[in-house]
């Protein structure tokens, strides 16, 4: 936890404290010691410096200056996201970023910059990891979730040889409902996805998960077709629903057909012609009538 101290410009003397007529001294041992990270230097007058200056070389000299005075803090911070599946050196990387962004927005007048630019940094680190570090998106309530289940699951389980936490202990220890906690279980497993060609069984008559996935279905506009049809072919009489079974069911010619209903074989031929063109117009018409949202329309 970072204490915001008051900044004392250089040059300026400290105000003599005045105490009160009836304060009682207390010994300078009982005072509170200003706690102050090795890696937050007094850079005080770089930053006076740096908001007087106009943009050119000499601005960049001194932002430069500041950033390497302050990046030992930003590789710090990002130390604290070691292994979560992000190497060391991208996140120091990503935590420098944060800390340019920081040094060109802080405005020296409203405090220390270490105060601005520790939330700022964390921050810019947590984004990379919500952006860039998840392989299935997921809403940031469930991240949110899941980092609340490997916090109470890690806490769980700091005393050696402590089973995994249950359900219904981690929902006790964060107060969240089992739901809740079966969703970020789970949310846990989409930071990183797993090979379509990997095993799912040991041995040599393992299979991928490739194998579990089912084939695209080339027979879908068929079925499609025949539904659409369906209509058209009840309305037809019974001979020329006779004759197209015979035709495209029981795969008999039109010379076969015309012999077993007596009919010249050109007038089989008429009306499978007839017969096919009215089933798809009515088809086709049925499909055009129709609007979006399934209801047809009227004349």
């Amino acid at each position: 936890m970072l204490i915001e101290t008051p900044t004392i410009r250089p040059g300026t003397p400290e105000p003599a404290a005045t105490p009160a007529a009836d304060a009682t001294p207390t010994p300078a041992s009982a005072a509170p010691a200003r706690r102050r990270h090795d890696d937050a230097p007094d850079t005080a007058a770089l930053f006076g410096r740096l908001a007087a200056l106009e943009d050119g070389p000499e601005r960049d000299a001194v932002r430069d200056e500041l950033v390497t005075a302050w990046l030992p803090m930003a590789h710090r911070i990002a130390g604290r996201f070691r292994d979560r599946g992000e190497s060391i050196e991208d996140l120091r990387q990503v935590a420098a970023l944060g800390l340019v962004k920081a040094i060109d927005r802080f405005d020296p007048g409203r405090g220390a910059f270490e105060s601005y630019a520790v939330p700022t940094i964390t921050g810019e680190v947590k984004r990379h990891f919500r952006d860039r570090m998840w392989a299935l998106r997921v809403p940031r309530r469930v991240q949110e979730l899941r980092n609340k289940v490997r916090v109470a699951r890690r806490e769980l389980t700091q005393s050696p040889g402590s089973p995994e936490p249950s359900v219904a202990a981690i929902a006790a220890h964060t107060g969240l409902s089992e739901e809740d906690v079966n969703a970020g279980m789970e949310a846990l497993e989409s930071f990183s996805t797993l090979s379509l060609d990997a095993e799912l069984s040991a041995g040599d008559d393992g299979y991928s998960l490739a194998d579990t996935l089912g084939a695209a279905d080339a027979s879908y506009d068929v079925v499609i077709d025949r539904e659409s049809a369906k209509e058209g072919l009840r309305r037809l009489p019974e001979r020329e629903r006779a004759i197209l079974y015979m035709r495209f069911f029981e795969d008999m010619t039109q010379s076969r057909i015309a012999d077993r209903l007596g009919i010249s074989q050109m007038h089989v031929s008429r009306l499978i012609s007839r017969s096919c063109a009215r089933v798809r117009d009515e088809a086709l018409g049925q499909r055009a009538g129709r609007r979006p949202g399934g209801r047809r329309t009227t004349a």
